[in-house]
């Protein structure tokens, strides 16, 4: 069980310096987009790994939005296993845009090539996509073989029973068989958040419904989910896998973005 960062606020140019950053702030592993392994190589990633001592986690994939997306997709994982990953995210489709069966043929390619080449692949269930609601993911759980889910506390909060209390629990308790990875972040929702999300969820992409949505996404601390209730649950449902950091909307002093949310989740893990 390990501690990890996602560079998402880092650049493909910058991937090396979010490695370091990443590495000083006492993070055991890393995430990181396919595209941005890509940009630099993997011999290269690879090498920046050994060199600053971290894990690769997770390799996101891009968002699955056609065919060739699926495709891009499927021959990269090879990559990722040969980085030592032990996981590979798929990033859904915009909501609305593709039919569930599109979506299940897709997310299935993608799981069979992960599952050949000895990665695991999971699902991120995301606001605005094809897979945002509870339903959603329970459907794509069951009807794609081999996988699994990575829950996100912030991604999870809008859609659940117990909105608009900061208690994600619900969804750990839902799909505590299911969660093999976590995303850590939490939301400080603008008033009209709710209108927001409904939009979204009705595929009205009016771009104040998407900046309002994401950028109520902030630091550990900074917004209204009870942390020590997500890990309190997660532990006695048994989770013993990483919990990775990711912060969005902080584009400035991204290393002190980074050692603050270290700290903040290491109390919650030693209160």
């Amino acid at each position: 069980m390990g501690t990890g960062y996602v560079a998402i606020m880092y650049g493909a140019e910058s991937i090396e310096e979010a490695f370091g950053d990443i590495a000083a702030c006492q993070y055991d592993g890393v995430e990181l987009k396919i595209d941005k392994i890509r940009a630099n190589g993997a011999e290269t990633v690879g090498q920046w790994l050994e060199e600053y001592d971290l894990e690769l986690y997770l390799a996101m994939s891009e968002w699955i939005e056609s065919e060739e997306a699926v495709q891009r997709t499927v021959d990269n994982i090879p990559m990722v296993a040969d980085l030592g990953a032990e996981f590979v995210g798929l990033l859904p489709p915009q909501r609305g845009r593709h039919d569930s069966d599109t979506v299940e043929r897709w997310l299935s390619r993608i799981s069979d090539a992960a599952v050949e080449a000895g990665v695991r692949p999971l699902v991120h269930h995301h606001g605005a996509t094809a897979v945002e609601q509870p339903d959603e993911m329970r459907h794509y759980l069951d009807a794609v073989d081999g996988l699994e889910l990575l829950f996100d506390t912030a991604h999870y909060y809008p859609y659940g029973s117990n909105y608009p209390e900061g208690d994600v629990t619900d969804g750990i308790d839902r799909f505590a068989d299911d969660i093999a990875y976590v995303h850590l972040k939490d939301v400080d929702p603008v008033k009209e958040f709710a209108a927001n999300r409904d939009a979204l969820t009705n595929a009205d992409f009016h771009l104040d419904n998407v900046i309002n949505y994401f950028r109520s996404f902030c630091d550990l601390g900074a917004g209204i989910l009870d942390f020590d209730a997500v890990f309190e649950t997660l532990s006695a449902a048994g989770y013993e896998g990483h919990y990775t950091v990711e912060i969005e909307n902080q584009t400035e002093r991204p290393l002190v973005h980074a050692k603050q949310n270290y700290d903040y989740w290491s109390t919650v893990r030693n209160s």
